[in-house]
């Protein structure tokens, strides 16, 4: 099972997958221990070996329900994957972002980021004040950071593709205003200010 980064397409998929054999490694562990434990003390359960099988299955629960998060996720369909990205050429892109916030929980198709501009899409449906209070969220949190962002979320792709050509016919222009004052990010100094903005996106999505 190759592995797909968080950001790129094919994530959504990558990770049901691995969070089943993650979920399902943590629950045999604890579930062999306590089986150990029965055959060496001939089938009492009382014993060191049960409680350190409790408690093994933490992890488990906390895996399972990490798993059962996405898989509620739909993947982002490959045929809209194929028209963003043709349609984006060399601008930073980050496809299948699920930002969660204690409100609302909102699945992104793709982002595309140039400057001091974020564009992303959706195809869930939203009322309009909840696409505006998720803007606000990711704004803050990028200005919290250090960097001033115009964030939009569109949730009809004619529009969005058309902010997408906007910000690549521009990107020159935007990303040199964007770096008159650009601070490299303390963790990731080697970043620039677009990947900056991305590793971002990416922190606070599941």
């Amino acid at each position: 099972m190759k592995k797909v980064a968080k950001g790129n397409y094919g994530y959504i998929r990558y990770q049901k997958k691995f969070r089943f054999l993650r979920s399902l490694g943590a629950l045999v562990l604890p579930l062999a221990f306590f089986t150990a434990g029965l055959i060496i003390n001939q089938g009492d359960r009382n014993s060191i070996y049960t409680v350190v099988a409790i408690v093994g299955c933490l992890p488990a629960c906390m895996s399972i329900t990490g798993m059962i998060m996405m898989w509620l996720r739909k993947p982002m369909d490959e045929e809209l994957y194929r028209e963003i990205s043709g349609r984006a050429g060399d601008l930073t892109m980050a496809y299948e972002l699920y930002l969660t916030t204690q409100d609302k929980n909102l699945f992104l198709d793709a982002a595309a980021i140039c400057g001091e501009h974020a564009a992303c899409y959706t195809h869930e449906k939203a009322e309009h004040w909840e696409l505006v209070n998720m803007q606000k969220h990711v704004e803050t949190i990028l200005l919290n950071n250090g960097y001033k962002a115009d964030v939009k979320i569109f949730d009809q792709k004619k529009a969005f593709l058309d902010r997408v050509d906007t910000l690549r016919s521009r990107k020159e222009e935007f990303e040199a205003a964007a770096n008159e004052h650009f601070k490299p990010y303390d963790k990731y100094p080697e970043l620039s200010r677009n990947e900056v903005v991305r590793h971002l996106l990416l922190a606070i999505s599941l």
